[in-house]
């Protein structure tokens, strides 16, 4: 650096990282909830101070040079630490009041978190809580959300899980659907008219086509990465979905079909930060989360 004995600007090199990873000020920007003017002169003044650039301006883009991609592993070394730092000094909070945020695919959020959420809000005025929707795994070490509902094992050491139950999924339709289609007894009797509801990936379709390799890719008449607009549309009689049991229980005018032959054992993983366990207020809500997740074992 020029000066030596200017103290290192930590929020220069997050705005670094942040445009190496994004590829760009204004997705930095985003990600880091600042402005793009701000990452700008944070970049800027990071250059300045090193001497170096770090990026190569093509026009109004930026692609980040051999002497950026040397600083990047150093960087996120340093994002690391100062996200063990922060969930450190947060694991030391002992009042159960502030903000706290869980996360959980989309349908778990639309249908079976609000009245667990009403709960802890009556319980604990104090906490403000943050709902993640995402059909993506959250980073939680990066603070992406605190607690997440999860229906994989966590594999990464420095989290906490803890297996609440299993729950299950099978094939969906709405009664006024089965009424014109019929009820199958098995896969075989499933006909050319019938319109399955698939997610983007195409896992359902891989799943049903492996059950029966006589439906086609072309009875997927509706798909979509979102789990709330596919159990919509089959609230609707447009089709028959893969959904999770927890889910299909408080929803009325819906029937399983083919039971013994589509269903699916569903993991329910609750996770968090290890270096949450001794935030009072993390262990409080992470504690109702899983009382009354388990809860749904015994009531359906």
């Amino acid at each position: 650096m020029r000066n030596r004995n200017t103290a290192f600007d930590w929020s220069q090199a997050q705005s670094f990282l942040a445009t190496a990873e994004t590829g760009s000020l204004s997705g930095a920007a985003e990600l880091l909830g600042l402005s793009q003017p701000t990452v700008g002169r944070h970049v800027a003044a990071l250059e300045s101070d090193l001497g170096l650039l770090l990026f190569d301006r093509i026009g109004k883009s930026l692609a980040i040079n051999d002497k950026g991609l040397a600083l990047v592993a150093h960087a996120k070394a340093m994002k690391e630490a100062a996200d063990l730092f922060s969930l450190a000094a947060l694991g030391q909070d002992q009042r159960i009041a502030g903000p706290i945020s869980v996360t959980a695919n989309d349908a778990y959020c639309a249908y079976i978190l609000p009245p667990i959420i009403e709960r802890i809000r009556l319980t604990y005025p104090e906490v403000q809580v943050e709902i993640v929707s995402s059909n993506d795994v959250q980073d939680l070490g990066r603070r992406e959300a605190d607690i997440a509902i999860r229906n994989v094992q966590p594999k990464h050491p420095d989290l906490y899980a803890k297996r609440i139950r299993t729950t299950k999924a099978y094939l969906y339709g709405a009664s006024s659907y089965l009424d014109v289609i019929g009820r199958p007894a098995t896969l075989n009797d499933i006909s050319e008219r019938t319109t399955f509801l698939g997610d983007s990936s195409g896992r359902v379709l891989q799943m049903l086509c492996a059950m029966n390799g006589a439906i086609a890719a072309e009875q997927f008449g509706i798909v979509a990465n979102s789990g709330v607009a596919i159990w919509e549309a089959v609230k609707r009689g447009l089709g028959l979905a893969v959904m999770f049991e927890d889910l299909a229980n408080i929803t009325s005018g819906v029937e399983a079909v083919l039971q013994k032959e589509v269903s699916a054992e569903v993991p329910v993983w609750l996770v968090t930060h290890g270096e949450l366990k001794t935030n009072a207020r993390m262990r409080a809500i992470f504690d109702i989360l899983s009382e009354e997740l388990a809860a749904r074992n015994a009531t359906g």
